[in-house]
């Protein structure tokens, strides 16, 4: 009953005109902002805070407004994915490996809608979560310690070969890559350069943001240019855009446990929605019977990795809440924007400001109907987007990308960095290595060096304190297995399946019917 009454007053300050149109205006922002290649919702949200003080907004009113661009730009970053293989941010990444394949054949809108409902259900459900679970939530991520989280980011990568590649290997090379390229910068604790070579660019390290834009996007103005445009989803022709309630249908359950994945890596601080996305892949995958059929535009490999995500931003809320600790790297700048608000989150802040806790939540349950409701009839616009001629489309997302970067950046440097990873990009691709370990390196790298440093620090020293809780075993245990697994069941199973060209052609006369 007290879940009720409080949810009774959220919906009474957020019905209200004017946290209506905010939460409105921040959902249209936010889908336009993710769709963005480059800028994501830590950006939009950062980006988006003067404005918010500069209109006089009050606590309540600017936290609905960027907390509504926040889901947004998890909802908008899907578009750039599917349509041009290029993430509109990290999350988005795993959406690219069958979206981007599905809109090829010509299933572009298909795929958007897929995802927007497979968003909308990640977000519902984890909304719920944050107004049903928070305390319980809060106290297993509280069990987290260093060790911990050492082994769930070591689970990350050891898990990596099957994603993106057929050989371990390769997948390996690519995540060493990505954690030697992490390792650039000043060292946190001694504050000695390393591996900067004297160049004072580098002494803060590389940017997360520059190497996908380059992996991503300008790596795909080289194989554009190579193939002279035909091997491009750019210009495909969409046979419909019909709302396809069969594929729907068919990843309801994938949507559900995807959306569970992704909650409680949102829920665990510094997870964050990338890699609630890459486990709710990898799970799917994993279980699924048609495994073989995934990266070439498998439905139920864009309905995971999207209500992953979704359900993650949602989770990374609880301890921000809760505990004042952020989820994420936008929850940290929404974070900021409370303390500088005199609010302070904590396990009192419920009972303190109840109206900003259940206005939040209420808004964001407004404001999931709201993004669904814009995106399902959008997808003919953003499918209209192919029919703009490729060689004038391609260059004006990357110019796009390149202003975005530089106007965050404000380094020429940052430029040249970006064409240099788009060059690495491509050859990576050539080579049939796969770039989203080299990115999730990056990207976890520094965290994953902290984790293990503090573990040393806590055990002075002693190396067994990296098993010292039964949660840590078993994420050792299942990262191991995670790792070796592949290389003695691959063989096995590919012997009662069809080679790749048939899979394919499978599922392209599948998507017919």
């Amino acid at each position: 009953m007290d879940i009720l009454s409080n949810l009774a007053l959220g919906f009474s300050i957020a019905l209200t005109p004017t946290t209506l149109f905010l939460a409105i205006v921040g959902c249209f922002l936010g889908t336009i902002i993710g769709a963005l290649p480059g800028l994501g919702p830590s950006n939009g949200v950062a980006l988006l805070i003067p404005i918010s003080f500069t209109l006089g907004l009050d606590a309540m009113s600017a936290l609905v407004l960027l907390t509504s661009v926040y889901y947004g730009c998890m909802y908008g970053g899907r578009i750039s994915s599917i349509l041009l293989n290029i993430p509109g941010d990290e999350p988005a990444m795993m959406t690219t490996l069958d979206g981007y394949p599905m809109a090829r054949k010509g299933r572009a809108g298909d795929a958007l809608v897929i995802s927007a409902v497979a968003s909308f259900v990640g977000a519902f459900l984890a909304t719920v979560g944050l107004m049903v679970m928070s305390p319980l939530l809060a106290r297993v991520a509280f069990q987290f310690g260093p060790a911990e989280y050492f082994a769930l980011y070591l689970l990350a990568f050891c898990t990596l070969g099957g994603l993106g590649s057929n050989n371990q290997a390769k997948a390996a090379l690519a995540a060493a890559l990505g954690l030697g390229l992490a390792m650039v910068g000043l060292d946190k604790t001694t504050g000695m350069p390393r591996f900067t070579y004297g160049e004072l660019h580098l002494m803060d390290g590389i940017d997360f943001l520059v190497a996908i834009v380059g992996l991503f996007a300008v790596s795909e103005i080289f194989f554009f240019i190579e193939s002279h445009g035909k091997n491009s989803a750019i210009g495909v022709k969409i046979e419909s855009n019909r709302i396809p309630w069969k594929d729907i249908w068919l990843t309801r359950w994938t949507m559900l446990r995807a959306t569970v994945i992704g909650f409680i890596a949102g829920v665990l601080p510094g997870a964050g929605a990338s890699l609630g996305s890459f486990l709710a892949y990898a799970g799917e995958k994993a279980i699924a019977k048609d495994k073989h059929t995934f990266g070439t535009g498998n439905p139920k490999g864009i309905a995971a990795p999207e209500a992953g995500n979704n359900a993650a931003a949602g989770g990374a809320l609880i301890p921000m809440l809760t505990l004042g600790v952020p989820g994420s790297g936008t929850t940290a700048v929404l974070l900021a924007l409370l303390l500088t608000l005199n609010i302070t989150p904590g396990p009192l802040l419920f009972t303190e400001r109840p109206e900003i806790v259940w206005g939040l939540i209420a808004s964001l349950f407004i404001g999931n109907f709201v993004l669904l409701i814009l995106n399902i009839p959008m997808v003919k616009i953003f499918v209209h987007i192919l029919s703009v001629p490729s060689y004038i489309l391609l260059p004006g997302v990357t110019m796009i990308a390149f202003v975005g970067i530089f106007s965050l950046t404000g380094s020429s440097f940052d430029m040249l960095m970006m064409v240099g990873f788009g060059a690495l990009g491509y050859i990576l691709r050539k080579l049939d290595i796969p770039t989203v370990p080299v990115i999730l390196g990056i990207l976890l790298g520094n965290q994953m060096e902290d984790n293990l440093r503090r573990a040393m620090v806590l055990s002075d020293g002693d190396w067994t304190y990296l098993f010292s809780s039964g949660i840590a075993i078993g994420l050792w245990t299942a990262a191991v297995l995670g790792f070796l697994a592949p290389i003695f069941l691959r063989r096995f199973l590919k012997k009662p399946l069809p080679d790749s060209e048939t899979a394919a052609a499978d599922v392209a006369a599948a998507d017919k019917d």
